[in-house]
């Protein structure tokens, strides 16, 4: 029998699943899932991208079952997999979407397509985002972005002529027997289709209206973010499904949802830059793991300093408003992006980290982890990109600016609800007498700074600055703009052309 198999990645979901669709329109389908043990061996995978994969992929066997057909989640190597079951039932076409990911999946995609070059079978790849393949240029990306956004979704099939596995398949293995030992943040965003329905929803209808103004704020950002990210970054929801869902709702607005309209209006900015980030490692997977401006290499050392790394991943940096951000992220598995801004500055400059090491110890920590935007972004914020302004987030102003009352820091930090106001910013700078009367330690109970912060980021910016003067970096920077930079535009007054949007303005979801 003749049949074709549907490889489920990070697209965990039956509506809008082109793969799905066209292989169903060919005849039978086996819908399978490989769970990689080589993928979760990687520095980037965390427990709880595990247990979020795992309630994504019952919801979606859920729904494969509603069309008469069973997701078969199988563990092994995948062009393993595929010659097991070329071996006991041989197939004639492997449908999957294209993914941007990590370098791990990109060799693996790449044995895949050899693979089936090998062994005579079409392996029919479609897009799944606003990201193009071999892309010639950015001239057109944003309209080719449109024109993917605006098509009709695939609603799927009324239903599945399934095929079974030809094997008795054990049950997935847990954190622990793929070698994942950190713990699952207690508070973090449970996956599925489901649930991610239902963020959409409320986001759409009532926590859309606190998206302007509430997104860079810690208080306030976990209910005014949209908090779609780690449904879109494993396919519970698609892009373009989004995308649609928002304009639909904004075209109903009725005139004086006004802050609604605000909100949804910079969110689909959002859904843009989204895409926009990613394209650049699919068009330079390399940055992942080396500066997308060459002339920056040896600016920083990856080996870099591992104590200063080590607090600051264990939350001890003595700067409160940083630490409380490792400490929500350590609970919640999110942070908005604001607050993960700051993070890679304090690390790129007074810490004087490699954004590398950073990089990989953040992957774990965001639940909604995309390969492309967090390492675009690692690079963006740590100014190895070569086009994109300075940004260097002083965490005492942002304290001052988002958390003046210190309530965001007193409760992610226990100590910190005993300084007096009067310190609350700086609590090293408490006379020990003051420490004694509140029972907060110095170095004990609050840590203190790893370095001085307004010496440290001097130095930090002096060293880039100098590297970005020297006239062989310059001059590689138009070559880095032609292949990466935005070629979107703002609308000024009067409707005349107003400079490329800065993609480091954009604040994703």
């Amino acid at each position: 029998m003749s049949y074709s198999v549907v490889w489920f990645k990070r697209d965990l979901r039956v509506h809008d699943h082109a793969a799905l669709q066209q292989a169903a329109a060919r005849g039978p389908v086996l819908c399978l899932y490989v769970l990689e043990p080589s993928l979760w061996a990687e520095p980037d995978a965390a427990t709880q991208h595990l247990h979020f994969l795992r309630e994504s992929l019952l919801d979606l066997h859920t729904e494969l079952k509603a069309l008469g057909a069973r997701l078969h989640v199988v563990t092994g190597e995948v062009t393993d997999v595929l010659s097991r079951l070329m071996a006991l039932a041989p197939f004639g076409a492997l449908y999957a979407h294209e993914e941007t990911g990590n370098a791990a999946t990109y060799r693996r995609d790449l044995a895949v397509g050899r693979w089936c070059r090998a062994h005579g079978v079409d392996w029919q790849e479609t897009p799944q985002f606003g990201v193009v393949r071999r892309l010639p240029s950015r001239q057109r990306w944003q309209s080719q972005w449109a024109a993917h956004t605006g098509a009709p979704c695939t609603l799927g099939p009324a239903a599945l002529s399934p095929v079974p596995l030809p094997w008795r398949e054990p049950a997935m293995p847990g954190a622990a027997q793929l070698g994942l030992l950190d713990p699952d943040p207690p508070l973090r965003q449970r996956g599925g289709r489901v649930q991610g329905l239902a963020v959409l929803n409320a986001f759409l209808h009532a926590r859309s209206a606190q998206y302007r103004g509430g997104i860079s704020s810690p208080l306030r950002a976990p209910s005014a973010c949209s908090r779609l990210s780690p449904y879109l970054a494993l396919g519970c929801l698609s892009l373009r499904e989004v995308v649609q869902a928002t304009r639909t709702h904004l075209a109903q607005l009725p005139p004086e949802a006004t802050r609604q309209r605000q909100g949804l209006t910079a969110f689909m900015s959002r859904l843009v830059w989204h895409c926009h980030f990613i394209q650049k490692l699919e068009d330079e997977p390399e940055l992942e793991w080396r500066n997308l401006h060459r002339g920056y290499d040896g600016l920083r050392d990856e080996a870099g300093n591992p104590a200063r790394l080590n607090a600051l991943m264990q939350g001890r940096t003595g700067w409160p408003m940083v630490d409380a951000c490792v400490a929500m992220l350590r609970e919640t598995g999110w942070l908005n992006f604001r607050m993960r801004a700051m993070l890679v500055s304090v690390a790129a400059y007074p810490l004087w980290l490699h954004w590398r090491p950073v990089g990989l110890w953040l992957a774990r920590q965001f639940l909604d982890y995309e390969p492309g935007i967090h390492w675009s972004q690692l690079q963006m914020q740590s100014g190895t990109t070569g086009i994109n302004t300075t940004r260097v987030y002083n965490p005492l102003k942002q304290a001052r600016d988002h958390d003046p009352h210190g309530h965001f820091v007193r409760r992610w930090l226990p100590a910190m609800r005993r300084v007096p106001d009067a310190w609350l910013f700086e609590p090293w700078r408490m006379p020990p007498e003051v420490q004694a009367r509140c029972g907060v330690r110095v170095g004990v109970d609050i840590a203190m700074p790893l370095v001085d912060l307004e010496t440290a980021t001097r130095k930090a910016k002096a060293l880039l600055h100098a590297r970005r003067a020297q006239p062989e970096v310059r001059a590689a920077k138009a070559a880095i703009v032609e292949k990466h930079g935005s070629r979107q535009r703002r609308t000024p007054a009067r409707g005349r052309p107003g400079p490329a949007v800065d993609p480091g303005q954009a604040s994703l979801f």
